[in-house]
């Protein structure tokens, strides 16, 4: 692997790490994003649990 970067860097120079770089933030703004749905959904399951409990029963 590291190899196979090292002659893409060799032979088009500043371009492949941009590309790297530019997957690297899009990975870490996806890991973001679900880090943050994750949440508002345990909070949205929360809500509705206790919206549950104090609905009248019958």
């Amino acid at each position: 692997m590291s190899d196979t970067l090292i002659s893409a860097l060799a032979e088009h120079g500043p371009w492949v790490l941009m590309v790297f770089f530019l997957l690297y933030r899009d990975l870490q703004k996806d890991e973001a994003t679900r880090s943050v749905l994750d949440k508002n959904t345990q909070i949205l399951v929360e809500m509705t649990t206790m919206i549950r409990e104090r609905l009248p029963r019958g």
